[in-house]
């Protein structure tokens, strides 16, 4: 076994270390060592020696020992780190793990609570996938920097890639929602892929459920809600009745009416237990008091009361004993959780009428 680099190669990155490197990466299929400079891109052609597999480690131990002094090449440390754990790292130590074209370094660095926009420009040009740009859309210094829309735009992009990965893109269209990237073209582009996906919705119904696009029409008898002050029936009737509200228990109920996967049920749960939050968080005697006094004045809503009651009782850990028993996704988990998710169809059903 060869210990030393080919000689063309030795020189070239030898001349290489001397110019001002800011990121590393190697492009395995065509034996090629890119580098990023502030003058832009440079490429060394390899010339292995040996076989390809023991002569890039051969290149990364160089690399290693020119950004890290550690001749022994990867610090072995940094492949037992956890992905949350780097907290201690400065921005100079991060831009150094960039240049020695290792992935796990990278990832290192895009996990970093010291990441900064220029830092996330290099990491995004040494591994540029959707998980990496959800991680990095979710640090404010990037999605408020020159990096959100450049991440954003290739987010939506790649999204068709996701195909039927209804965790990821429920996770995508949350950092995007999160960070406020999307233009209003693009989210409402993306509230419209819920017609065929139905996961797509479900971060919209929990970070901006106030907020959906393309509202639909208020109840008919919206405005003869009760108005009392501090009553949680009169603000929730109020909420459920309006465009919003009918908006968001609409597609509450077309998410639970065929969900695919536990995660996709968990998550809709919970942003209709955040939804019914005054309910939820009024204590019993306060809860019977108000629903009295909603329905001295306005006796026609006791139905929607009771669905209102019913829908403010669930949230995921409604469903946790029987997603312990189970794995299933698709029609045989629906046939499982259809004695949970049938009463709240038919109650959303009763807030929908008239």
């Amino acid at each position: 076994m060869n210990d030393e680099l080919s000689p063309e190669d030795e020189l070239r990155l030898n001349v290489l270390f001397n110019t001002e490197l800011l990121a590393v990466r190697i492009d395995e299929s065509n034996m090629t060592l890119w580098a990023l400079t502030p003058q832009g891109e440079a490429s060394v052609p390899l010339k292995p020696n040996e076989r390809s597999d023991r002569y890039l480690k051969r290149v990364r131990e160089l690399l290693s020992g020119h950004a890290l002094g550690s001749p022994g090449g990867y610090p072995v440390h940094l492949t037992r780190w956890t992905r949350q754990s780097q907290s201690g790292l400065s921005p100079q130590h991060l831009a150094q793990l960039l240049l020695i074209a290792e992935e796990e370094a990278v990832v290192a660095v895009v996990h970093s609570p010291a990441l900064t926009d220029e830092l996330a420009r290099r990491a995004w040009w040494c591994m540029s996938t959707i998980e990496n740009a959800r991680l990095m859309l979710m640090r404010e210094v990037v999605y408020q920097g020159a990096m959100g829309r450049v991440l954003a735009e290739f987010l939506v992009e790649h999204l068709a890639f996701l195909h039927e990965d209804d965790v990821g893109i429920l996770d995508t269209i949350a950092v995007m929602l999160y960070s406020g990237v999307m233009t209003d073209a693009e989210r409402l582009s993306m509230w419209k892929r819920g017609n065929s996906r139905n996961s797509y919705y479900v971060a919209f119904l929990e970070l901006q459920p106030d907020n959906l696009p393309s509202p639909r029409a208020a109840r008919a008898d919206h405005a003869t809600v009760p108005q009392l002050a501090g009553n949680p029936y009169s603000v929730m009737l109020d909420k459920a009745l309006s465009g919003q509200g009918q908006t968001f228990i609409a597609t509450t109920a077309v998410i639970l009416d065929r969900p695919e996967v536990q995660e996709v049920v968990n998550h809709t749960l919970n942003a209709l237990a955040n939804w019914a939050a005054p309910l939820r968080q009024a204590e019993p005697e306060r809860r019977a008091a108000a629903r009295a006094e909603l329905l001295a004045a306005a006796p026609q809503f006791e139905a929607d009361c009771d669905a209102l009651d019913a829908l403010a009782a669930v949230d995921a850990d409604t469903v946790r004993p029987i997603f312990l028993k189970t794995t299933a996704i698709g029609s045989l988990m629906r046939r499982k959780i259809q004695p949970v998710i049938t009463p709240l169809l038919d109650n959303i059903a009763i807030l929908r009428r008239g």
